[in-house]
């Protein structure tokens, strides 16, 4: 999958207004300015950048956000 692809996934997933940082990203793999790691991660060093993001305190901004996400999201049934 490409990378503008996935970022169009987060997009969908957890942007649901337009995200100056993500647009930059894309831009960058569209004009040849930012690529892809020579080296992927290791297992370790995955398991520690995940660690790593959960122990991160939530922004307010954020918890807010997701909270109007969950509560304007349609419901089935």
């Amino acid at each position: 999958m490409s990378p503008t692809a996935i970022l169009k996934r987060i997009r969908r997933l957890f942007a649901s207004e337009r995200s100056e940082r993500l647009d930059s990203i894309n831009d960058a793999f569209l004009k040849g300015t930012l690529n892809e790691p020579v080296r992927p991660m290791s297992d370790q060093e995955l398991a520690r950048a995940i660690r790593e993001f959960r122990a991160a305190p939530v922004s307010d901004r954020t918890l807010a956000k997701l909270s109007r996400r969950f509560v304007e999201a349609p419901r089935d049934g």
